[in-house]
């Protein structure tokens, strides 16, 4: 079973809490040191993220977006994306339907 309600390190400069499901949808945070890297990679799961703090920039099939603290963005299913934070950074992910390879 997922570390659900604490934070736990992923990758370099990278943690993050995964809260407690609903049924159909997911909520985690993520904090990023400056220059930390989230990897390309897609899901088929529909994606919104909400930025808490900081600058980050969204690379979304190669289409590249900032996001400041109080915006949002959305990842359509399968696209191919990743993340790179301009400074330290928390972003709010919320996924639909939820994401049974980050509940294992």
């Amino acid at each position: 079973m997922a570390n659900i309600g604490n934070w736990e390190n992923v990758d370099s400069g990278v943690t993050r809490k995964i809260h407690e499901p609903g049924k159909n949808i997911m909520m985690m945070e993520v904090e990023f040191e400056t220059g930390a890297i989230g990897a390309k990679h897609s899901h088929p799961h529909e994606q919104l993220t909400y930025c808490l703090k900081g600058k980050m920039e969204f690379d979304i099939e190669g289409a590249i977006t900032i996001l400041s603290q109080g915006e949002s963005i959305h990842i359509p299913s399968d696209a191919v994306h990743g993340v790179k934070a301009l400074e330290p950074s928390s972003l709010l992910d919320t996924f639909n339907p939820l994401r049974e390879d980050l509940l294992k």
